[in-house]
């Protein structure tokens, strides 16, 4: 009976970890045409063994731990990251799923709120400067837009009378036009969350290298790689539910275009300056967010 309760979940969390490598794939196809060149076409055909190679890769290489580092954060935070991707798909709303949350919305709000110290955790106990400059850029970006995240979160939520992921599926209408505004303000705040450019100042090339991650390789940077494409993944969906809650699979297809959205973003927008960043989130999206929130709730 335990193993028939659990099988859902596993066939949720099964198909997250083949998908994600197979977004890196993607990635890199629609980066390669954006730029006019090819992407990866020497595996296999059309290169769709690529992310399999790369992830044999990364596991099989061997397991380094930098001379000075914190051992303890430098392995226990690449870790801690992957699980709370894992924990936070755990809310996904599949009809296979016979399980109803009331408070799904807040759970998810604490975890994403939890991966601000795995990437704190990752910066420290590299004993890097690179690496711990990027995690404390990070770390107060993530910050400062989960501010604007949660009261964004709140619209669909009021409008819905419920925390239930659940119950914004099969609906016969969208809230996309009704909260335009805020959708536009969430999928900005989503970029930041989730350290994507054009706001990827936690792993900026040309002034930290790699970031927080420069000094993990092989399986803990495979974790932190799964983390965070495994996050976008699930923002993208939590767009799709919120804003067009409809039947399953146009909310699937919905997903997967804002998904696409998140390489688009990359591959047409420049890096943006990390003051102006700052100032969007505490003096533009903030205020804009109580104001929303103040009319609906009068």
């Amino acid at each position: 009976l335990d193993f028939f309760v659990l099988l859902p979940w596993l066939l949720v969390l099964i198909n997250v970890l083949v998908s994600i490598p197979f977004l890196t794939l993607f990635e890199r196809k629609v980066l390669g045409y954006i730029q006019s060149r090819k992407g990866p076409n020497k595996v296999s055909y059309l290169g769709l063994l690529q992310p399999i190679t790369d992830g044999a890769k990364l596991v099989l290489k061997e397991l380094g731990t930098p001379s000075m580092a914190n051992i303890l954060l430098f392995w226990v935070s690449p870790l801690v990251s992957f699980l709370l991707m894992v924990l936070a798909w755990v809310l996904f709303p599949s009809p296979f799923l016979y399980f109803s949350f009331n408070l799904g919305v807040v759970f998810f709000l604490c975890i994403a709120s939890l991966q601000v110290y795995t990437l704190l955790g990752s910066g420290w106990g590299s004993n890097s400067k690179y690496a711990l400059l990027g995690s404390i850029r990070g770390a107060a970006q993530t910050i400062s837009y989960e501010v604007s995240l949660i009261l964004v979160i709140f619209f669909p939520c009021s409008l819905e009378f419920s925390f239930n992921f659940f119950s914004f599926l099969n609906k016969s209408f969208s809230y996309f036009f009704i909260l335009l505004p805020i959708f536009l303000i969430w999928f900005v705040s989503c970029l930041a969350e989730t350290n994507r450019a054009p706001f990827d100042f936690a792993e900026g090339e040309s002034e930290l290298v790699s970031g927080f991650n420069i000094e993990f390789a092989a399986f803990e940077f495979a974790c932190l790689f799964l983390s965070e494409y495994g996050n976008i993944l699930l923002m993208s969906f939590f767009t799709a539910l919120f804003f067009f809650p409809t039947s399953f699979l146009f909310f699937v297809f919905v997903g997967s275009f804002f998904s696409f959205c998140f390489v688009w973003a990359r591959g047409c927008l420049p890096r943006f300056r990390y003051d102006l960043l700052m100032n969007m989130a505490w003096k533009l999206f903030l205020p804009m967010s109580l104001f929303f929130l103040f009319l609906i709730l009068v």
